[in-house]
């Protein structure tokens, strides 16, 4: 099984869930690492600054070995972890689900709030596009200006996407390879001389 692929959205979505007159105001975004968690969800916090609940979950990473479920005072269980269901079931990671409940003044009970914040949470990933991506590894590939022919005949040949490029003297392009075609890759950039391929990140 291939783990340098998966399953995100596009970008920001909305979903909503009333029941007895709370309201339930999902947003689904689209994250890389855990200070964009904490942006998005500092941002609602400051927008629905009357609402009782904050609730999430979130998912992070190709493997999905990083994620986090939050009920924000709701009774244990009764919301992050049906956020984050509905997160598995779909597939998806790199992905930040907040649902900011407006209390009604009738509680629910606990079977009331785990569908209410599931199906908030459902509609909001309903209603985004949801996109295939790569797990890349960037590289700087360094050399001299003499091998520059055979250096982007390979590139013509890859298609790994170029990031930057700078032809001095000595020269350098910034590529974005797929992770399961690096050694390939690197291993037909070894074969010319003078050719130094640095790991910049991984994306």
């Amino acid at each position: 099984m291939q783990t340098d692929s998966y399953k995100t959205i596009q970008s920001t979505s909305e979903g909503m869930y009333k029941e007895k007159g709370s309201k339930f105001i999902a947003y689904a975004f689209p994250v890389s690492c855990e200070a964009d968690i904490k942006d998005e969800i500092d941002k609602l916090k400051k927008e629905y600054y009357d609402a009782r609940h904050h609730c999430y979950a979130y998912m992070l990473g190709a493997d999905k070995k990083d994620f986090r479920a939050n009920d924000d005072g709701e009774p244990s269980s009764t919301a992050g972890k049906p956020i984050l269901g509905q997160i598995l079931s779909t597939d998806l990671t790199n992905i930040l689900i907040v649902v900011v409940r407006y209390f009604g003044g009738t509680k629910l009970g606990v079977s009331g709030l785990i569908r209410a914040y599931k199906t908030a949470a459902f509609d909001a990933i309903s209603n985004a596009e949801i996109i295939d991506k790569t797990v890349n590894d960037i590289y700087d590939i360094h050399f001299d200006y003499l091998v520059m022919n055979d250096v982007m005949r390979i590139i013509k040949e890859e298609q790994p996407p170029q990031i930057d490029q700078n032809f001095n003297l000595t020269c350098r392009i910034t590529l974005s390879i797929r992770q399961s075609e690096v050694d390939k890759i690197l291993e037909r950039f070894s074969k010319i001389d003078s050719v130094k391929a640095e790991h910049v990140r991984t994306e």
